[in-house]
């Protein structure tokens, strides 16, 4: 588990943007409603709970320094 400030992808965040499986089930309607992650995947849902409290992300870090 990472703690602190993360170390943004720039390679991770487009492909996460352009994958095929992310396109099909956008455009399929396939989507489940927010916050049924942890019906769908119990354990991938504590995990990134978890991670998401513990920490923190430079992007938003910066766009609240110059708001």
């Amino acid at each position: 588990m990472k703690f602190g400030v993360r170390k943004p992808s720039l390679k991770k965040k487009i492909s996460a943007r352009t994958s095929v499986k992310r396109q099909v089930v956008h455009r399929g309607k396939v989507k489940m409603p927010k916050g049924t992650g942890a019906i769908r995947n119990p354990k991938k849902a504590v995990y990134n709970k978890v991670y998401n409290k513990t920490s923190i992300n430079p992007f938003r870090l910066l766009k609240k320094l110059f708001k």
